[in-house]
């Protein structure tokens, strides 16, 4: 305790010196805080990348000095002359670069110093002398603390030890950090703290920012590979006053200036297969659903969904889509598709798998329902494996309950699970040969599911009917089915085509192509509990 208290104190202290030393800035007139902009010419792997080219240019066919036989004062001597002439060659053509970024190490050595700057690509090393930016200038940098934000204006230049850095001609301090980094902040026991405060996060640990930047580069590769294919991205409501379109129970919230409940959307696929009843035959749409659940390594209750309908088409045609845009985006992305999660190695470039739910029930829990007649032998069997299951659950039900007892975890490699229970699909086409079963895929991989996709329902008579059934689903205690959505229903009577649609879980995809171990490490703010504090 006394050792905490101790911290606490040293820490206090250290944060008043750093609000003192922007008193005094402020009083001196050099407020960092009023400053507007900087002209920021390079980053730091632009600066790197332009010397290095520039250097193959300029010294190209230069090979390193021979100490051969020399004793370690001359073979110094040699390498240091060596190095004054390759100085005096890349001198010549100065580039000159105006940088801006983050303080995260600072060395002063009397009348020069070095400190890393770090942006958002990467970081450089600056060398920093008294002769070169100023008595005064060098005074105030001395002063200047880590996590500091400041703009440094020089060259370019190759240090005696091989570092690319540069040589500062003038710098200027543009934003005081009043607070402390922490040394290893990705290395703190308690890691709701990383979360809660992402910023720092980014800041000490690249390999978080280069977890964003790869989920920016997923969702702009599945973007362009939708707009190739013809589809047009659009938006719809998230406010909605019916939350259908998935097994799930929604956000309620009261709209004032309507006097009427409201929800947040938990899928986007009513709206979108409005639009298709309106003749824009493919669309799509990546955006927030929310959904009143709970939280574990691959669920959020707020997360990112994309959604996407095409007319004249079914759930083949989603499948081949599916399997061609996994393909596209690894390749795109990751430079390959073929990749490691944890310990297990990935192939997207091979076929993905095609196996019905009742026969892959079949191949790993021997069981085939195709031979139990009704849901009282369904349920019955149940009883049998210890399969916990609600009165109102149906023959259909069950099957789905057998199928994630016995089958999930055996999904490794991309697999597409078709043809489900009309039960568990409400908005989905019939099989015309098999009227229980419906044209419905989930694609797994990894063991997790990864996508949903359907020959969509597009008989009005058909959907009210469902609909009717997941009322009295709901009546009973079902706190995800759907409800009757009239508006929609109205809009099936308008017609629609026939048509294919799917929903990707576009965070678990982002995990699967960073390896990351859970959600929350790929959204940049997570839902959490309120601090305390």
């Amino acid at each position: 305790m006394e050792k905490n208290t101790e911290q606490q104190q040293d820490i206090g202290q250290l944060l008043k010196v750093r609000r003192e030393k922007l008193a005094n800035l402020q009083e001196a007139g050099k407020d960092p805080f009023v400053i507007t902009k900087y002209d920021q010419t390079h980053h730091s792997t632009d600066a790197k990348a332009e010397y290095e080219e520039l250097e193959k240019k300029l010294l190209a066919g230069r090979s390193e000095v021979d100490v051969t036989g020399m004793d370690e004062a001359e073979a110094r001597e040699a390498k240091k002359a060596d190095y004054n002439e390759r100085r005096a060659i890349m001198d010549a053509q100065p580039i000159n670069v105006s940088i801006a970024g983050r303080i995260m190490s600072k060395r002063i050595m009397g009348k020069a110093a070095f400190c890393n700057i770090q942006d958002k690509p990467g970081n450089i090393q600056v060398y920093v002398a008294r002769d070169a930016v100023g008595e005064e200038s060098y005074a105030d940098f001395k002063k200047y603390d880590i996590g500091d934000i400041v703009g440094i204006k020089g060259y370019v230049f190759r240090t005696m030890t091989g570092e690319i850095s540069v040589h500062a001609s003038s710098i200027v301090l543009l934003s005081k950090s009043l607070q402390i980094l922490p040394e290893k902040f990705h290395g703190l026991t308690n890691t709701d703290l990383r979360f809660r405060q992402r910023y720092v996060d980014l800041i000490m640990n690249s390999d978080v920012k280069d977890t964003f930047i790869k989920r920016s580069k997923i969702i702009s590769s599945i973007r362009r590979y939708l707009d190739d294919q013809g589809f047009m991205e659009v938006e719809t409501p998230m406010l909605v006053s019916n939350a259908g379109g998935a097994a799930a129970r929604p956000f309620e919230t009261y709209f004032n200036a309507l006097d009427e409940d409201f929800k947040l959307r938990i899928s986007l696929e009513l709206y979108l297969k409005r639009l298709i009843v309106g003749g824009l035959e493919r669309v799509y749409e990546i955006g927030r659903v929310f959904r009143n659940e709970g939280l574990d390594t691959r669920h959020n209750p707020e997360f990112t969904l994309m959604e996407l309908y095409q007319a004249y088409t079914d759930y083949h045609g989603m499948m081949d889509l599916t399997e061609n845009m996994f393909r596209h985006v690894a390749q795109e992305v990751l430079g390959t598709t073929k990749f490691k999660y944890g310990e297990v190695e990935l192939d997207f470039g091979k076929p993905f798998e095609r196996i019905t739910m009742i026969d892959a029930i079949k191949k790993y829990a021997g069981i085939d329902f195709d031979t139990v007649p009704d849901t009282e032998a369904a349920k019955k069997l149940a009883d049998e494996k210890d399969i916990h299951y609600e009165p109102y659950h149906t023959k259909g039900d069950i099957i789905n309950l057998f199928f994630e007892e016995f089958v999930e975890e055996n999904l490794v490699q991309p697999t597409f699970v078709m043809d489900h229970p009309v039960e568990i699909s409400p908005l989905t086409k019939r099989k015309p040969d098999r009227p229980d079963l419906v044209e419905r895929f989930e694609l797994f991989i990894n063991t997790w599911e990864m996508c949903n996709a359907y020959s969509e329902l597009n008989d009005p008579i058909d959907q009210r009917e469902r609909f009717k059934a997941q009322d009295a689903a709901a009546a009973a205690g079902d706190e995800e089915a759907n409800h009757t959505d009239e508006d929609f229903l109205n809009a099936l009577e308008i017609g629609m085509p026939p048509t294919g649609g799917i929903g990707y879980g576009i965070d678990r995809l982002t995990m699967l192509l960073t390896d990351s171990p859970s959600i929350r490490e790929v959204l940049f703010f997570p839902t959490l509990k309120s601090s305390e504090d």
